[in-house]
């Protein structure tokens, strides 16, 4: 069995992809896999890391509202078309996945018009206008929140099968106790985690800044801050780290991370959201305003629907509002305790095998 992976960007569309790379990989242990990326996306580092073979093909974002831009972008998508068609004649794949992000547009009309069985996971209630776009070549489209059907109505029912969002195993079972162990966290500390994805976020780091001024000093407190490498530099020109508030540029161990906290507070990417859920974890969720369809909230309302997450608008409010809810669920335990177990009916743990189950339910294994 020889299987392309593709998606790349943001670690939203890669881990995902890796997540089902590692489900073959356990249950087919003789397949053979690789990777297809944008040279200047995060896969070209994280998708190496993670053991897999990887090699570029070209690929362009849309340029909205520029006939320029648009021109550009469709050159630069059939040049990847026929890259990605000229590796799969090398490495024939038997099936091409893809996760989303412009990298996979290309990727997806080779499969296509290669021959191969295709299949596309979208992680958002609002998908994304390349899965949209490459639904009709699809063998089968796995959604991450059962809300994104409609957008899909071109597609026949049984094509459509509700997985959830994948998950590296590496998030699963991982105890507060054994990931603060890892961490050197004091146990009785009441620890905030705060990201804004794998790029940042301007208005979840402004709301940090004043969540360490309010609660930094405070006794049983641990404020830990990702702040996404673009806006690392000027965050530590204001603060020192010290031994109750931890900064970094990028978090490179986050099931631990999570793991070690009481309460996330982050945006409300499909993934993130996954893998908060996963953990168990109580988060306040300030979904991005800028992305398409406003699926952030409808991806937040999901988790805080079933209890396990509060939504803060971003707006004049915003960080009063945090700051507000913090003091209230560190002052009220049965409160966290209950939104850890709304995050965990939240969860959807069995999506890498419902997606391995769906590619593979007529082969022998």
């Amino acid at each position: 069995m020889k299987v392309i992976l593709t998606g790349g960007g943001t670690g939203g569309h890669i881990y995902p992809a890796i997540a089902i790379g590692n489900k073959i990989k356990e249950k087919m242990p003789n397949a053979e896999f690789l990777y297809l990326g944008f040279e200047r996306g995060l896969e070209a580092t994280i998708v190496p890391n993670n053991g897999y073979d990887i090699k570029f093909v070209k690929s362009r974002w849309v340029v909205r509202g520029s006939i320029i831009g648009l021109i550009k972008t469709g050159y630069v998508v059939m040049q990847g078309k026929r890259e990605s068609l000229k590796i799969m004649k090398e490495f024939k794949p038997d099936i091409v996945i893809g996760t989303g992000g412009y990298v996979s547009f290309p990727v997806i009309l080779a499969g296509h018009k290669y021959g191969s069985k295709i299949y596309i996971h979208e992680q958002n209630a609002y998908p994304g206008m390349a899965n949209q776009k490459l639904s009709k070549y699809v063998d089968k489209i796995f959604l991450g929140f059962d809300a994104a059907r409609k957008y899909f109505s071109n597609i026949m029912d049984e094509k459509i099968i509700y997985s959830g969002n994948p998950v590296r195993e590496t998030f699963y079972g991982i105890t507060k106790e054994s990931a603060r162990e890892t961490l050197n966290i004091a146990k009785d500390d009441f620890v905030i985690f705060s990201f804004g994805g794998s790029q940042g976020a301007k208005a979840i780091n402004e709301t940090m800044i004043e969540i360490i001024k309010k609660f930094g000093e405070m006794d049983k407190i641990k404020l830990i801050f990702g702040t996404g490498a673009m806006y690392y530099d000027g965050i530590v020109e204001k603060f020192e780290e010290t031994d109750k508030v931890t900064i970094k540029d990028y978090i490179e161990d986050m099931p631990n991370y999570l793991g070690a906290s009481d309460l996330i507070i982050g945006r409300a990417g499909a993934l993130s959201l996954a893998e908060i859920t996963i953990c168990g974890r109580a988060s306040i969720l300030i979904p991005s305003p800028n992305v398409t369809g406003n699926h952030q909230y409808f991806n937040a309302k999901s988790v805080a629907d079933k209890g396990g997450a509060i939504i803060v608008n971003e707006d004049e409010n915003m960080i009063d509002n945090v700051i507000s809810i913090i003091g209230d669920l560190i002052e009220d335990k049965d409160k966290l305790d209950k939104m850890e177990k709304g995050s965990i009916n939240a969860a959807m743990p069995s999506a890498t095998d419902i997606i391995f189950k769906e590619i593979f339910s007529g082969e022998k294994i």
